[in-house]
């Protein structure tokens, strides 16, 4: 029987992504067995071996040839840029962990590869490049419209409602129907991706959920009726709480899933229990999506300091998840 193919970009070449994928794959032992099939330039996996001292053994992918034990190959993306982006957000930087992720997701569009795994990219890079979308989330959402940002670890699990947009933005976006369809459509991609039985917590948007409109209204008008449609459309889900209080019911109760209201309520809790072992999976896809739940720091960037515990995270899940391991 043919392993799985998991693809996984290298991310910015000026950050920690080529660092963080050579050291969780070099772990590959302690990985479900797949055909990982990395996206980038065959200079930068080079590059990032003679800095490590390290050989992965990669060959370049044949689309023709199925593995039955882990192997790893390479599909070549045509990228230019220098050495001297290391450890810099830069133009060059940015279209080339853009042109990976792109030649990525058009492949797992394809069938090519079963899931996809993303090493950081930097929104500014990706800015300074002319490319028009925040993240990878923002890129997929124009083909897949449902795509919703999760986390995931051992203590946390949290679902954001919008995730890279200015507050005042995001704050717009809470109104009674988009929470409904959101809460439907996490259900569904939570109940494909990961089966079982989960309880949904909503976060309240106000101090003490609003105390009943005194400290504020949004509670009380959008977000209660928007859970109570959802409990009668069958979901499991009580709220709003406390935004101060949600994250405690649901700390250490992986069959908890708190929706947070925007990026960094969400963020902030789960970020300091889960920094190096969370994963972010991208749900509403027909196919499997995660990524290291941090950025591409630039200031480590060629030191060999990066922890690749998150991406290694990030590909068991994805791997597991596509041989129907969870």
């Amino acid at each position: 029987m043919s392993l799985p193919r998991i693809g996984v970009t290298l991310g910015d070449p000026g950050g920690i992504g080529p660092e963080i994928v050579l050291k969780a794959l070099l772990r590959w032992p302690e990985l479900p067995p797949a055909h990982y099939v990395l996206f980038g330039t065959p200079e930068l996996m080079n590059r990032e071996e003679r800095f490590l001292g390290v050989k992965l053994g990669w060959t370049p992918f044949d689309p023709g040839r199925e593995f039955e034990q882990t192997h790893f190959s390479l599909i070549a993306v045509p990228a230019a840029f220098s050495a001297a982006v290391k450890g810099t957000a830069s133009a060059e930087g940015g279209r080339a962990s853009f042109e990976f992720f792109r030649a990525a997701a058009v492949a797992a569009a394809a069938g090519t590869i079963k899931a996809l795994v993303t090493a950081p990219i930097s929104k500014l890079a990706w800015d300074l490049a002319g490319v028009a979308f925040r993240g990878h989330t923002e890129y997929l959402e124009q083909f897949y419209p449902d795509a919703i940002m999760t986390f995931w670890s051992e203590k946390l699990n949290v679902a954001l409602l919008s995730h890279h947009l200015p507050l005042k933005a995001a704050l717009d976006r809470i109104d009674k129907n988009s929470l409904v369809r959101f809460i439907a459509v996490l259900r569904a991609g939570v109940e494909k991706a990961r089966p079982g039985s989960y309880q949904y917590l909503m976060a309240g948007l106000n101090p003490h959920a609003g105390e009943n409109g005194l400290l504020g209204a949004e509670e009380r008008d959008v977000i209660s009726p928007a859970v109570e449609d959802a409990r009668a459309a069958g979901a499991d889900i009580s709220g709003p709480h406390a935004p101060d209080v949600v994250f405690r019911l649901a700390y250490g109760r992986p069959r908890r899933i708190v929706i947070a209201l925007y990026h960094d309520q969400g963020l902030v809790p789960f970020k300091l229990v889960a920094f190096d072992t969370g994963v972010n999976v991208t749900l509403g896809l027909p196919f499997i999506r995660s990524s290291p739940d941090h950025g591409t720091a630039f200031d480590i960037a060629g030191k060999n300091l990066a922890n690749p515990q998150s991406m290694f995270e990030a590909v068991r899940l994805a791997a597991d998840l596509s041989l129907g391991v969870l």
